[in-house]
C-alpha cells in the first residue's frame, strides 16, 4: 500500500479574507496592515478577479504619486500561481502564495507561507518519528535472541544480526551483500523465494548444530520480494526443556488428572494454534471463539460449507472446562428424520423391532459431562427442534421407550451454513431455539476473504501429506500458488485440502508446477478472466506429442541425408551442435549415428 500523500485541500486556508474589486487602495493598504499580509486575493460574487499586492501598491505611488483612492480592480494583478486542491505539496517547489480554485474560476483557498510552514513542521515530526522508530526496530532486530536475516527476491542478504552472526560465525557487515547460499550452510531461503510457500518449524544444521528455523516468504502486490530466515530453538535440549516446562504447566492446573487421561487430551485435542491462518478475519473468529471457551455459553458457528466449523468446534471443546468429558459431533442432515430422535437420546431394550437387546445411549448421554456438536442445525425438521429445545431447557433426555429422565451436563455447540435469521421469518426455524443457540455467534470467513492464509495452509498440509504417504515433503510452484489467490474457493479450506492432496499424488517429483493444476481450475480461471483462453490440458499434450514427433522426423531425414554428420545436420536445422546431440540422446536416435 502506497503512503497517504498530503494534498492543498488538507493544508489551504479554506477562509481567506478577500478584497472587493471596487474597495479603494487606501482601505485596501489598511487591511493589508491590520492582517500583516503583503497579498490578498480580489474576488467578486466568491470568483477570484485577481491579487492585490503590497508591493504593487507601493510601486503605484512612488510612480504617480498619490493614487490611494483609486479602485483595487486598478491595481490588483492577474499573474499568480493557481493551484488544484489535489495538486500534491511535496510537488510545490516555489515560495509563497498560491491561490487554489476550482475550473470555473471559484475561489477555494490560499496557500500562504504560513500554512507551508505549518506542513513542514508537521513533515519534520513525522520524519522524526520514523528516524526513532526505525531504531527502535534495528535495536529489537539486533538485540532478539534468535537468529534473524531477510534476503531480497535475488536471495541477497540485506540484513542479518547479531544472533544469526554468532550461529554462522560471520560478521554483519561481511554477511550484508552477500548471496545466502555463500553465508548460510545448506539454506532453503531460495526455494522459499521460488515457491513462495513458507517452511515453519523446519529442522536444519547450522555449523554442526541442529536447530529449528522458520523461512517465511515476503510478498507485496502479488510478487514475492524477499524472505526472512528465523532461527527458533538451539538443537533438540532447548526443545524439551520447552515441553518439560508445558508439561509441568499442565501438570500445576490440573494436578487432579491421572497420567493416561493427560496423555489422550494431548493426542487427540484440536487447539486454536491448529486452525491456522493470520488473516485479520480468521483472528478474530479465533479471538472470539478463544473467549467462548472460557465460558459454558452455547455457541452457534455459522460459515459455508467446508470453512472448517468443526474444527472450530473442537478447540472450543479442549481449551474449556469440558476437555476432560468426550466430544460426541452429530451431522443432523445425515442422519433420516426416522432415526433422529434414537439417535440423539438413545433408547431402551425392546423399543422398536431390530433394537439393540441391552437398549442404547444417545449422543446426549455420551456427551455427559463433555460437549455435543450439532452440525447442520438448520436441516434439523421442527419436530426435533422442539424436543431440542425441551432438552436444552431441563437439562435432560428420555430414551425412545422409556420414561425415566436422566440428568445432564453438557455444553452445546451447532453448526449451520443456513441463514437462520431468514428460516426463522420463514418460519422453518423456531425462534425459541433459535434465541437459545444465539448466545456467542462465530462467523467463519471462507477462504476467498483470507487468501493470505493459502501460503500457510499449503505448507502445513504438504508436511501432513509427506508423513501420510512416507515422502519427502513436496514445493509448489509459485505461479501455481499465484493462481490459487486469484481462484475463489467455493469448495472453501476443504476443497484446497483436496486438490494439494490431489497435486502431491499425481506429482512424480518433489516440485509440484504450474503443469499439474487441475483441468478444472484453469476452466474456472479463464471464466473469471485470470488465465487468457488456453488450450485444455489434454488438448495441448497432445499438440506437445504431436510436435515432438514432427522434430524426430525432421532430425532423422536430415541425419539421413548428410549420412550421420552431426555438425553438417545441425548447421542444416539452424541449432548448436550441444542441443542436437540433447535432442538425438532425447528421442534415442544416437544408436544409429554415432559418427
Amino acid at each position: 500500500m502506497k503512503p497517504e500523500l498530503d494534498t492543498v485541500e488538507k493544508w489551504m486556508n479554506t477562509k481567506p479574507t478577500t478584497i472587493d474589486p471596487l474597495m479603494e487602495v487606501h482601505e485596501a493598504l489598511k487591511l493589508l496592515r491590520n492582517l500583516n499580509e503583503t497579498e490578498l486575493p480580489v474576488t467578486q460574487d466568491g470568483h477570484l478577479l485577481g491579487i492585490l499586492r503590497l508591493q504593487d501598491i507601493i510601486v503605484l505611488m512612488n510612480e504617480k504619486g498619490d493614487k490611494s483612492h483609486q479602485q483595487t480592480a486598478n491595481v490588483m494583478t492577474n499573474s499568480f500561481v493557481r493551484l488544484n486542491k489535489d495538486t500534491v505539496l511535496q510537488d510545490i517547489r516555489e515560495l509563497p502564495g498560491y491561490i487554489v480554485s476550482d475550473e470555473s474560476g471559484k475561489l477555494e483557498g490560499v496557500l500562504t507561507e504560513k500554512e507551508l510552514l505549518l506542513y513542514h513542521k508537521e513533515l519534520t515530526q513525522k520524519v522524526k518519528k520514523t528516524e526513532d522508530l526505525m531504531k527502535w526496530y534495528e535495536l529489537i532486530f539486533n538485540t532478539a535472541y534468535e537468529g534473524l536475516t531477510v534476503v531480497d527476491e535475488n536471495g541477497v542478504i540485506q540484513l542479518f544480526n547479531e544472533a544469526y552472526s554468532r550461529y554462522v560465525g560471520v560478521p554483519k557487515d561481511a554477511a550484508v551483500g552477500q548471496h545466502a547460499s555463500n553465508v548460510i550452510d545448506n539454506t532453503r531461503l531460495p526455494v522459499v523465494l521460488k515457491t513462495g510457500v513458507p517452511e515453519r518449524s523446519q529442522a536444519h544444521r547450522l555449523q554442526g548444530q541442529d536447530l529449528v528455523v522458520h523461512r517465511i516468504p515476503i510478498w507485496k502486490d502479488n510478487k514475492i520480494i524477499g524472505a526472512a530466515g528465523i532461527l527458533v530453538y538451539e538443537g533438540l535440549t532447548e526443545i524439551q526443556q520447552v515441553i518439560q516446562r508445558m508439561e509441568q504447566l499442565h501438570k500445576r492446573d490440573e494436578h487432579n488428572y491421572q497420567l493416561k487421561q493427560v496423555s489422550n487430551f494431548l493426542d487427540s485435542a484440536i487447539n486454536f494454534e491448529d486452525i491456522l491462518g493470520d488473516s485479520p478475519a480468521i483472528s478474530n473468529a479465533k479471538k472470539i471463539a478463544r473467549k467462548a471457551a472460557s465460558s459454558k455459553a452455547t455457541v452457534l458457528i455459522t460459515g459455508e460449507s467446508g470453512v472448517g466449523k468443526e474444527q472450530f468446534a473442537k478447540a472450543i471443546h479442549y481449551a474449556g472446562d469440558t476437555k476432560a468429558g468426550d466430544f460426541i459431533s452429530v451431522n443432523c442432515a445425515a442422519i433420516p428424520e426416522g432415526l433422529m430422535e434414537s439417535e440423539l437420546f438413545g433408547y431402551t431394550k425392546g423399543a422398536f423391532t431390530g433394537a439393540d437387546r441391552e437398549g442404547k445411549a444417545g449422543k446426549f448421554e455420551l456427551a455427559h459431562n463433555g460437549t455435543i456438536f450439532l452440525d447442520e442445525i438448520g436441516d434439523m425438521s421442527l419436530r426435533m427442534q422442539a424436543k431440542i429445545l425441551r432438552v436444552l431447557q431441563e437439562k435432560k433426555v428420555e430414551r425412545v421407550g422409556g420414561n425415566q429422565p436422566i440428568p445432564l451436563n453438557f455444553r452445546l455447540i451447532t453448526a449451520t451454513n443456513k441463514n437462520l435469521t431468514q428460516m426463522v421469518h420463514d418460519g422453518k426455524f423456531r425462534e425459541d431455539l433459535y434465541y437459545r443457540l444465539y448466545v456467542i455467534p462465530i462467523d467463519i470467513p471462507p477462504l476467498r476473504e483470507r487468501k493470505n492464509d493459502i501460503p500457510i495452509i499449503i505448507a502445513h498440509k504438504l508436511q501432513q501429506l509427506a508423513k501420510v504417504y512416507q515422502a519427502n515433503v513436496k514445493t509448489i510452484d509459485q505461479q501455481l500458488l499465484k493462481l490459487m489467490y486469484k481462484y475463489d474457493w467455493p469448495g472453501n479450506i476443504r476443497e484446497l485440502m483436496n486438490i494439494l492432496e490431489r497435486l502431491f499424488v499425481l506429482t512424480d517429483g518433489e516440485h509440484i508446477s504450474f503443469n499439474a493444476l487441475p483441468e478444472f481450475l484453469h476452466i474456472e480461471l479463464q471464466k473469471e478472466g485470470t488465465l487468457a483462453p488456453v488450450q485444455s490440458l489434454k488438448k495441448r499434450r497432445e499438440l506437445l506429442a504431436e510436435a515432438s514427433k514432427e522434430e524426430q522426423e525432421l532430425i532423422k531425414q536430415t541425419l539421413e541425408q548428410v549420412k550421420g554428420n552431426k555438425s553438417q545436420a545441425a548447421k542444416l536445422l539452424g541449432v548448436s551442435r550441444a542441443t542436437l546431440y540433447n535432442k538425438i540422446s532425447r528421442y534415442a536416435l544416437d544408436k544409429n549415428y554415432n559418427t
